[in-house]
């Protein structure tokens, strides 16, 4: 049987400034056609919800081949589980903490990675667990001009040690070199991106601003980030099982929302 595959992409806005849902069927998405036009829109629009579309894990992946290269986090080629079942993810309450606070993921890759894809597969419940989402583009464009020419030639360390003290204010020496055996990396504090859109590059892995004093760093750094989450920026996901949602990483930040510790939510 051949399914009768649309020729348009179909959606709506969730809010002015960020978000738009995706109204089009499974079998559309699969097919590859709607792949440009759900390029272009991310960038737009910093995420993409796509209601109960109930990938199966291979469907998510073919799903995220049609739109580019594929970038697995797990070294198989397969769906990272994010969970605090430790039955299911032993080294998840741990390595989790640090999602609990606005961030980008990849910060040390050679490459950005372009686009993150979440399923929802089980819930948490009623009013905890939703994910946040910020759209660095529109905070980025509502800056002044002076704010914008100031910005644009700043550099900033991101490190996994600088998250670490969002959610452990007193680790022991142990984990710190842990942490910062990891790696980090100079990122541009404004990203220009291919289509001349730019975005500002925030997250709590942002340690200081090279070349500039270690509380002035601290105070501008904070200063963007309570400007970019505000709440017209800002959409908050109530996940439903089945629902899928693809955010920009080079041009949205996300975390998030606090749920019970050994929780279910997958």
């Amino acid at each position: 049987m051949t399914v009768a595959v649309a020729s348009r992409l179909v959606h709506e806005p969730i809010k002015e400034k960020i978000g738009s849902r995706i109204l089009n069927s499974k079998e559309e998405l699969l097919s590859g056609v709607l792949a440009d036009e759900l390029r272009d829109l991310i960038e737009q629009r910093g995420v993409l919800v796509f209601p109960k579309v109930n990938f199966t894990d291979e469907e998510q992946i073919a799903f995220t081949k049609t739109l580019g290269n594929y970038a697995p986090e797990n070294k198989d080629g397969s769906v990272s589980k994010i969970t605090l079942d430790v039955k299911e993810n032993p080294a998840a309450a741990e390595y989790l903490k640090g999602s609990l606070y606005w961030h980008i993921d990849g910060t040390r890759n050679e490459v950005p990675i372009f686009a993150s894809l979440l399923s929802c597969k089980v819930p948490s419940p009623k009013g905890t667990g939703n994910t946040g989402f910020c759209n660095t583009y529109a905070a980025y464009d509502d800056l002044s001009d002076e704010d914008k020419a100031r910005y644009e030639p700043m550099r900033v360390l991101h490190a996994p040690w600088a998250s670490l003290f969002y959610y452990e204010p007193e680790p022991s020496l142990a984990k710190l070199k842990g942490m910062q055996a990891i790696g980090e990396k100079v990122l541009p504090l404004v990203w220009e991106h291919k289509s001349g859109r730019k975005s500002l590059v925030l997250s709590t892995s942002a340690a200081y601003v090279e070349g500039m004093h270690t509380a002035e760093s601290h105070d501008l750094l904070q200063r963007l980030m309570l400007h970019a989450t505000q709440e017209k920026y800002v959409y908050r996901h109530v996940w439903q099982a089945g629902d899928l949602a693809m955010w920009d990483n080079t041009g949205a930040i996300h975390r998030a929302m606090p749920y019970e510790e050994g929780s279910k939510r997958e």
